[in-house]
């Protein structure tokens, strides 16, 4: 079970690292910056979503 609470607290420091370079991404002037800050977001919620399900919402995780 410490297994399980270790991936949900890597998913969720990942969730909020993809705001954080959200975030970033809407404040980029220059368009290249604001692209790649957007694609490592998206990035990061997707391998949140598989490491750790999406906080509150039970799809894709394990029930034991």
């Amino acid at each position: 079970m410490s297994s399980a609470s270790e991936s949900g607290g890597r998913a969720q420091q990942m969730r909020a690292k993809a705001q954080e370079l959200k975030d970033a991404g809407e404040r980029a002037t220059d368009p290249e910056e604001r692209k790649r800050l957007q694609d490592t977001a998206n990035r990061l919620t997707e391998e949140s979503e598989q490491t750790g399900g999406k906080g509150s919402d039970d799809r894709g995780m394990n029930p034991l």
